[in-house]
């Protein structure tokens, strides 16, 4: 079992007084960890090792026998899923009175008719985020915490990122967030999503091409416009010298500099949008 990761670095994220922080449960495809910041500045962090054959959910019940540090939980949690989402502008989820995100969306995510669809605001974004979430997984985290909040894994990372674009520069910009053998990529214009999308992008080759795809698509400049790449890849350093053949800024997010040292992005393999 992977032993618990803790930073005792003083944090920089505001706790009120109080309030105790909610441990993060993070679930991707075939992967599982946990995140806990502390009142007292200090963070932990479990990969946890889950078991082929066996669902998610139980896998999740598993780790709750065996992990301290789900054990010395409060009664508040966040489920955090790797998920197909669909974005729909804000205007169209306030117009409609009883907006029934099941019966609207779950025909669009085919193969997933087992997830209870959830729609999230991005108020920075004036979108909507819909997905999907496993109810048997679901299901768990509220038969040991009183208060659940359920959200995709991108949601944190478009905020921060929109937020950051906002004051860094005038140039266009496209991001990329490469995580669960997937590229996200996306883009923002006037506060909203100019483009948003996910590829599969196990090798690296995959993410090369969707990328300068998407930059082409969205008529970027080679010379003027910029990507940002974050996030993990095995050839990382390939995939920048590749691009680099192609466009002149391409540019990686150091966490631990963009998030001034705060204790998260310090520890070592730790998901971006669990920094954040």
């Amino acid at each position: 079992m992977s032993e618990i990761f803790e930073n005792k670095v003083s944090s920089q994220r505001v706790v009120r007084r109080g309030i105790v922080p909610r441990v993060t449960i993070r679930v991707g495809y075939g992967t599982m960890s946990f995140f806990l910041p502390r009142v007292d500045g200090t963070v932990e962090y479990q990969p946890y090792t889950v078991k082929s054959g066996v669902s998610m959910a139980a896998n999740l019940r598993t780790a709750f026998r065996e992990l301290e540090l789900l054990r010395e939980r409060d009664d508040r949690a966040q489920l955090s899923v790797v998920s197909p989402v669909v974005l729909v502008p804000i205007d169209e989820y306030m117009d409609q009175e009883h907006f029934d995100v099941d019966t609207l969306y779950n025909h669009t995510f085919t193969g997933r008719e087992h997830e209870e669809k959830v729609a999230n605001v991005i108020p920075d974004l004036s979108a909507v985020a819909v997905f999907g979430v496993n109810k048997d997984l679901k299901l768990v985290v509220q038969d040991h915490f009183a208060d659940v909040r359920v959200q995709n894994v991108m949601q944190p990372v478009w905020t921060h990122l929109y937020r950051r674009s906002t004051l860094v520069g005038q140039r266009r910009k496209l991001y990329a967030y490469l995580h669960d053998g997937k590229v996200d990529v996306f883009s923002f214009q006037q506060r909203r999503f100019r483009f948003a999308n996910t590829f599969d992008a196990t090798h690296s080759h995959d993410a090369l091409y969707y990328l300068l795809f998407a930059w082409k698509q969205l008529a970027l400049s080679d010379e003027d416009d910029e990507l940002h790449l974050v996030g993990k890849s095995e050839h990382m350093e390939w995939l920048v010298t590749k691009l680099k053949s192609y466009l002149r800024r391409v540019y990686t997010l150091n966490p631990t500099a963009d998030l001034n040292r705060a204790p998260a992005s310090m520890i070592e393999g730790m998901e971006y949008d669990l920094m954040i």
